[in-house]
C-alpha cells in the first residue's frame, strides 16, 4: 500500500482510526468459547462491526503467539478475512522486531512473505542492519518505535548527550537515511500528545502509529492539534476501548459505537486540514 492510497482511504471515510486486535482468549466474550476457533471468531465479529470506522488493524503478534499452533491458526486466518473482505485497509504486525541482519531476514520473510502484513514495528536499538531486511518488500511498511506510551519510556528514551538531544530524536533524524517517508513510519505515544510538535520538527512528513488512546487515558484532540501534517501523517490505535466494550452478545454492536465515536471525532479534525487546502 502507497502512502497515497493511504491518505486516499482516510479521506474517503473521514478516519484515521486503527483498530487493535489484541484478542486475548481469556477477555473475549465466554459465549464464544463454545466456537471452534474463538479467536477469529471474535476477531472476525469485531472486523465487521467496524472496518465502516478504521483504515487500518493492528494485530499484537504476542496474543497469538501465547496460544501456540492455535493462535497462529487464528492469525492467519484473520489476516486472510480482511485481506479478502475488506482489502482497502492496511494490516499492522505489532511484533516490535529487531535482530541481526539475517534473523531480521527471517522474520520480514515470515511477516510479509508468509503472513501477508502491509507493515511490521520494529525496534531500531540495534541499528540500521536490523532494520534494513524489513525495507527491501516493495510497498510494504517499517514503524519504527521512537517516543512509546509506557512508563518505562522514561528509562532511555528521553536521555540526553552532550548537546541536549535526546534519544528518541536521535532515532528519528538517523532512520531518515536507510528509508524515505514511504516506507517507514514511526510509534509515537499518545500520551506525549504535545511532544508530537517536537517530533513534528524532525519528522514533518513521514506517517506516525500513535497507540494510547482510550484505556492508557492519550488525548485524541491533542494528538490531532499537535500530529496533523497536510496528508494526515496519523494513524491513531485504540484497542481494549473498542474491542472489549462489551462481554456479551451484543459485543461486535459495543465496539461498532465506539469506533464510530471515534471516527466522529477524527472527522470533525481532518477539516483543518480539508479546510487549509
Amino acid at each position: 500500500m502507497t502512502k497515497r492510497n493511504l491518505f486516499d482511504n482516510i479521506l474517503k471515510k473521514e478516519s484515521f482510526l486503527c483498530v487493535g486486535l489484541d484478542s486475548d482468549i481469556q477477555k473475549i466474550p465466554q459465549h464464544l468459547l463454545l466456537e471452534e476457533d474463538p479467536v477469529f471468531a471474535f476477531n472476525q465479529a469485531i472486523i465487521d462491526a467496524t472496518q465502516f470506522y478504521c483504515i487500518a488493524y493492528k494485530l499484537n503478534l504476542a496474543f497469538y503467539e501465547s496460544l501456540g499452533i492455535k493462535g497462529q491458526i487464528a492469525l492467519g486466518k484473520t489476516v486472510a478475512y480482511i485481506r479478502r473482505k475488506y482489502p482497502d485497509q492496511f494490516i499492522i504486525a505489532d511484533a516490535k522486531r529487531g535482530d541481526i541482519g539475517n534473523t531480521s531476514e527471517m522474520y520480514a520473510r515470515a511477516v510479509f512473505e508468509s503472513a501477508g502484513f502491509d507493515s511490521i514495528t520494529v525496534a531500531p536499538y540495534m541499528g540500521e542492519d536490523s532494520v534494513k531486511p524489513f525495507l527491501v518488500y516493495p510497498g510494504k511498511w517499517v514503524i519504527l518505535l521512537a517516543l512509546t506510551s509506557n512508563k518505562g519510556a522514561q528509562d532511555f528514551q528521553f536521555m540526553t548527550d552532550v548537546n541536549g538531544e535526546r534519544l528518541f530524536e536521535k532515532v528519528l533524524k538517523r532512520s531518515q537515511r536507510w528509508a524515505t517517508n514511504e516506507q517507514i513510519m514511526f510509534v509515537v505515544g499518545a500520551t506525549h500528545g504535545k511532544m508530537l510538535e517536537d517530533v513534528r520538527k524532525i519528522v514533518p512528513r513521514h506517517f506516525l502509529l500513535v497507540p494510547g488512546v482510550g484505556a492508557q487515558g492519550g488525548s485524541l484532540e491533542e494528538v490531532a492539534r499537535y500530529g496533523l501534517n497536510s496528508q494526515c501523517g496519523l494513524i491513531v490505535n485504540s484497542s481494549r476501548q473498542i474491542i472489549y466494550a462489551d462481554s456479551t452478545e451484543q459485543f461486535a454492536e459495543s465496539a461498532r459505537q465506539e469506533a464510530r465515536k471515534l471516527q466522529l471525532e477524527m472527522s470533525k479534525y481532518l477539516k483543518w486540514i480539508t479546510n487549509a487546502k
